[in-house]
């Protein structure tokens, strides 16, 4: 249990963990306080039972001194109770929000590798999920289970003063108590990891059923994607019911405990009355204080099972996070916040240098040995066969993972030299699946610059060709599109992507197949808005189309890992090889007519 919280302590950042530990501070006064209560009971049936047994005067100042004992303790009750609660649930909500913001921060600087080997469903119920479950789990865990214990710990010191007889008796039902409670944690312990385990199978199942609803639907899998993910509801329902049918057996068993426990303190203290070894006023102190002492720690007893759950989120989380990420510091040199390239390349060098570089998933080789020499201000074009290594051969120039061998370097140093928020300053991407938030239009623009004024998100909108599209809507800028920008059609949020690299105005542009998926209406006014994007810049760009090849500077062929041509258009036509094949082919794909 203890082991539990101290991982939970050391999860949380400095300012929440003072939170907490101040809360347990709090707690324990909050418990001393508690305590008063025997002593207000105490003073008022020895005043009572005096007067009725043994004649003696019964003094006002009883009846204010057992009043003021307990609007002691009820006042300081009712504050320091407030204070904890308040402490605690900050401490535990802030927590979870700012793991929640680290782990995004986090993802960011790993290998993209990561996102292919690890289910989207898994990250996202570690962040929603898991997080949540740390949140509401661990606020209420840590306030019940930690402030049974100070307050039954609390009343069992204080019945040492009246009576140690019965003291040792409530100790000894406090310790079957814990017994019963290990019992209780040992059961849900290999549940809770099934039940976080289903909690990610669902997420992503979920996730799964609604990304591909249209193909579902295309091959008329409704039943059997349906099937799929009633199936893995069900096992989740399943090990939850599991979890309780587990934990109330024991929870009973804890709960008779507890009363046993109770009963054998009224017990005890009657026989020691009986037999005279305790006066009746301690007697009647220690039969109320055998209901009271036990309600903190069965309440407490019942949230313990839970501490399973905080601890397996806390070790995902924990988890996550010790992710090796890239080295994204750089070295002190290139590490400024100002850094940009320079507008000219006075000494000749090129602007991005590919030497001698291999990159591999897992085993399997995608490039292999690859040298490339970029100028700057020129347009690069790749072409190739699909599944290449073309996509994968840009991610390495724009470091999007670091390569197992030989080196790219910007502007004549590494690009692992370069802090990665410094390095991606100098890279704008135009991405074949356009990724638009659950935004306005202008703050999809101006993504990158969340401060830009609306003058200069509508300038490049402008450049970018949307302007008018945009201003036809009901909100205009305003406009708030759907998720990933399902209310716009394929141009429309291409031309936005565009803008949003407008925006941001890096001198590299990197082009991943951004006309494929374009009708020929649109494709008029995306060709101009990458003409604005790409003036002055340094290009790079994947495409199948003949246009966007035919006039780069240099036009690179990678078929399987490999560089397999390089040159001009004319000069590769010429050869007759691979390039001279795809231009035939895409060729008889214009031509073609029904």
């Amino acid at each position: 249990m203890f082991s539990t919280l101290i991982k939970f302590f050391k999860f949380c950042d400095e300012e929440n963990r003072k939170k907490f530990t101040g809360s347990i501070f709090v707690g324990i006064l909050n418990s001393l306080f508690m305590a008063f209560r025997i002593a207000a009971v105490a003073v008022m049936l020895r005043g009572v039972i005096g007067t009725a047994i043994e004649g003696q005067p019964f003094e006002t100042k009883t009846i204010w001194l057992s009043f003021g004992i307990m609007c002691v303790s009820m006042i300081g009750g009712i504050i320091t109770r407030k204070i904890t609660a308040m402490w605690q649930c900050e401490g535990g909500y802030r927590t979870c929000a700012k793991k929640r913001i680290e782990i995004a921060e986090h993802l960011r600087y790993l290998p993209m590798g990561y996102f292919n080997e690890n289910s989207l469903g898994e990250i996202t119920s570690v962040t929603t999920n898991t997080m949540e479950s740390v949140g509401d789990v661990a606020t209420r865990a840590v306030m019940m289970v930690f402030q049974g214990l100070l307050d039954t710990s609390l009343i069992i010191v204080m019945l040492f003063f009246f009576d140690w007889r019965i003291a040792l008796v409530g100790l000894a039902g406090f310790a079957l108590f814990e017994f019963v409670n290990f019992f209780m944690r040992f059961a849900v312990k290999n549940i809770s990891a099934d039940k976080i385990r289903d909690d990610a199978a669902e997420i992503g199942k979920v996730l799964e059923y609604i990304q591909g609803i249209a193909e579902v639907k295309a091959y008329n899998l409704v039943g059997k994607r349906s099937r799929e993910l009633n199936d893995v509801i069900n096992r989740r329902k399943k090990t939850l019911v599991k979890m309780e049918m587990r934990c109330i057996p024991v929870s009973n068993i804890q709960s008779l405990v507890a009363k046993l426990s109770g009963v054998a303190m009224m017990i005890t203290s009657l026989y020691f009355y009986l037999a005279g070894s305790m006066t009746l006023a301690d007697c009647a102190t220690m039969l109320v204080c055998s209901f009271m002492l036990f309600n903190a720690l069965e309440a407490g007893g019942n949230y313990s099972a839970l501490l399973r759950t905080i601890d397996l989120g806390v070790t995902k989380a924990s988890a996550i996070l010790a992710l090796p990420t890239m080295n994204i510091d750089g070295t002190t040199e290139n590490n400024k916040n100002d850094f940009a390239l320079a507008k000219s390349n006075p000494c000749g060098n090129p602007l991005i240098q590919a030497s001698n570089i291999d990159f591999a998933y897992d085993k399997r080789k995608i490039i292999d040995n690859i040298s490339l020499s970029i100028p700057e201000h020129s347009t690069t074009a790749i072409v190739g066969p699909s599944g290449g290594g073309k996509t994968t051969f840009c991610h390495l120039l724009a470091r999007f993972w670091d390569v197992d061998k030989g080196s790219v370097t910007l502007d004549g140093k590494d690009v692992r030299d370069y802090s990665m928020d410094n390095l991606m300053k100098n890279y704008s991407f135009v991405f074949q699946n356009v990724y638009l938030f659950h935004d306005t239009i202008a703050n999809n623009i101006r993504f990158g610059q969340p401060e830009a004024p609306m003058e200069k998100v509508i300038a490049a909108a402008k450049k970018a060709c949307c302007h008018d599209f945009i201003s036809q809507l009901p909100n205009g800028y305003d406009t708030v599109i759907g998720e990933g920008g399902a209310s716009l059609s394929g141009g429309e949020r291409q031309r936005i992507s565009i803008a949003r690299a407008i925006m941001k105005d890096s001198p590299i542009i990197i082009l991943d197949e951004a006309t494929a998926n374009v009708d020929p209406e649109n494709e008029r006014d995306l060709m101009k808005a990458i003409a604005e994007l790409t003036r002055e810049k340094t290009v790079i760009m994947i495409a199948h189309r003949l246009k966007t090849v035919r006039n780069a500077d240099q036009i690179v062929v990678i078929d399987k890992g490999r560089i397999a041509e390089q040159g001009k258009h004319e000069e590769l036509v010429a050869k007759g090889g691979i390039y001279a094949r795809f231009i035939d082919s895409r060729k008889e794909a214009v031509s073609w007519k029904l």
